[in-house]
């Protein structure tokens, strides 16, 4: 089993349409996963990192990806002080596959 880092961070995405309305929102974890995230960490050669994605979760939860349009992704320290959210590889291409235009990120 891998180590889990003791300084977990909360990372929360946020999938809006063109007129700024909340299609989805998703958040890590760090014990639950699911399919399409274990697809894409496996196409993306990490394997390991099949723990749920905020991003990921936001796509999967969106009834309606047509209308997505523009993702913001957010990390909180265990503080509460914002981190860099950069969308990693594996996020970036769920981002492309879901046809998302925009994507912000702390």
């Amino acid at each position: 089993m891998a180590k889990r880092s003791t300084k977990e961070q909360h990372i929360t995405a946020v999938i809006y349409d063109r007129r700024g309305r909340v299609l989805s929102v998703g958040q890590n974890s760090y014990v639950k996963t699911h399919p399409y995230q274990a697809k894409l960490a496996e196409r993306a050669g990490e394997p390991y990192k099949q723990y749920l994605h905020a991003e990921v979760h936001a796509i999967v939860k969106c009834a309606d990806l047509s209308r997505a349009h523009r993702i913001f992704v957010s990390r909180w320290d265990s503080n509460g002080n914002p981190t860099l959210a950069a969308p990693c590889a594996i996020c970036r291409s769920a981002i492309e596959a879901a046809g998302i235009k925009v994507v912000e990120h702390t």
